[in-house]
């Protein structure tokens, strides 16, 4: 029989109490247990003194007798200094998913062709500047042109003076 140190649920819905219990592995998680060892309240601040309350005599006996703890009531004794337990370490826990990948891909891509577009506008900015200080010069030869067609007419009145 593999004995358990776990978790019990109890409580209203939303409003949840736990009883630290000595059990049989293979019974159901709110089922019959051996004995109950202590308590858990999580509504309670963390720094409460009635949020864990633990019957150490009791706990040190049943994993004197093989009880294995699970991993929250590990935590749990080793806050109280019962039980040493190693910090585990899951190097994949925190990296994204495929889904998640594919995701940051098309952000980069789209980022890349806003920064392209504004370096487009940009560059058509400078060109729309460069065509208006052109054109800004250019009324001005424009002038010079007019002044033959202005010399024409004098011409005429040359004419009409010679004749």
């Amino acid at each position: 029989m593999a004995v358990k140190i776990r978790l019990a649920r109890g409580g209203a819905k939303k409003r949840p109490y736990y009883r630290v219990v000595v059990a049989d592995g293979r019974a159901p998680r709110d089922g019959k247990y051996i004995e109950k060892v202590g308590t858990h309240n999580p509504l309670l601040p963390k720094d409460h003194e009635d949020r864990i309350k633990l019957n150490v005599e009791r706990i040190e006996y049943w994993l004197g007798q093989g009880a294995q703890p699970t991993d929250r009531v590990a935590r749990f004794l080793d806050a109280a200094g019962i039980l040493k337990r190693e910090a585990r370490n899951n190097p994949n826990k925190g990296k994204p998913g495929e889904k998640a990948l594919e995701r940051i891909e098309e952000k980069k891509e789209k980022a890349a062709a806003a920064v392209e577009a504004v370096a487009e506008a940009k560059e058509a900015e400078k060109a729309a500047i460069a065509e208006a200080k052109a054109a800004a010069e250019a009324p001005a030869e424009v002038v010079v042109e007019e002044t033959p067609a202005e010399a024409a007419p004098a011409e005429e009145e040359t004419k009409e003076e010679g004749a």
